[in-house]
């Protein structure tokens, strides 16, 4: 379980403090499927950033299944299971996308076949990419889904996705959301995925409305969906009740 409890964020700008996050609590069941949504620059990336590690509250506390994992770095977290899937994916010159498959799940033995299945469930043929560079060579969708593919190989308990669909063509965001299906389904992993899109919003157990650094309204894709389609003259009605907190 994935408890965040009173967390807030805040930078300097100008000798100005800018509140990123403000005071937000909130609890995520083990092996649930959540998606954070809400206007850009509301605050939803940095609030799975500071799940993960790469950006430390200016407040709060975070438990990872009990445990106070506030103070733990990046690899500490990785190490206790939680994964992160980047909007713009770093790349690797030298690195092989066999190689990165094969440290990510941590099995020097990790077969071809077994390379196949994790590509194949983003779209990618394993023959057309296991022995290419993670470099500048591979366009940003196709970079996108091979971080996806690695973290799918490190079986991570909490898998973090910032805007997976972003630069991926519709056949491969088809096969993408037919993969959260399946690892929902599989009922061994939690899910947060930062996104804008219709087709992964209807997939969440629960979807998270972040704007202003406030968690402005949650509650099941049947409940907040329709109210963020009519959203069609910039006044969304969930993003007007104020924050809440659970």
């Amino acid at each position: 379980m994935l408890e965040l409890k009173h967390i807030s964020y805040s930078v300097s700008d100008a000798g100005e403090e800018l509140s990123i996050l403000k005071d937000i609590s909130l609890t995520i069941p083990d092996h649930k499927l959540m998606v954070f949504t809400g206007p850009n620059g509301g605050g939803k990336t940095t609030l799975a950033k500071v799940i993960m590690g790469l950006v430390k509250p200016t407040s709060g506390q975070i438990l990872w299944n009990g445990e106070d994992i506030t103070e733990l770095g990046i690899t500490e977290r990785a190490k206790r299971g939680i994964s992160y899937g980047f909007q713009q994916p770093p790349r690797f010159k030298g690195l092989t996308v066999r190689n990165l498959l094969t440290l990510a799940s941590g099995n020097e033995a990790l077969s071809k076949d077994q390379c196949c299945q994790y590509l194949t469930k983003v779209g990618l043929c394993a023959n057309d990419y296991l022995d290419r560079e993670v470099d500048v060579s591979l366009s940003g969708g196709e970079v996108k889904r091979i971080e996806i593919a690695s973290i799918l190989a490190r079986n991570a308990e909490l898998m973090i996705f910032d805007e997976p669909e972003a630069g991926i063509d519709l056949w491969s965001f088809a096969r993408l959301t037919e993969t959260f299906e399946q690892i929902h389904s599989d009922g061994k992993a939690t899910m947060i995925i930062i996104s804008h899109q219709e087709r992964i919003i209807s997939l969440a157990d629960e979807v998270i409305v972040v704007g202003s650094g406030l968690i402005q309204h949650r509650g099941s894709p049947r409940d907040i969906l329709p109210k963020i389609l009519s959203d069609t003259l910039g006044s969304c009605p969930v993003l007007t009740n104020g924050g809440v907190q659970a």
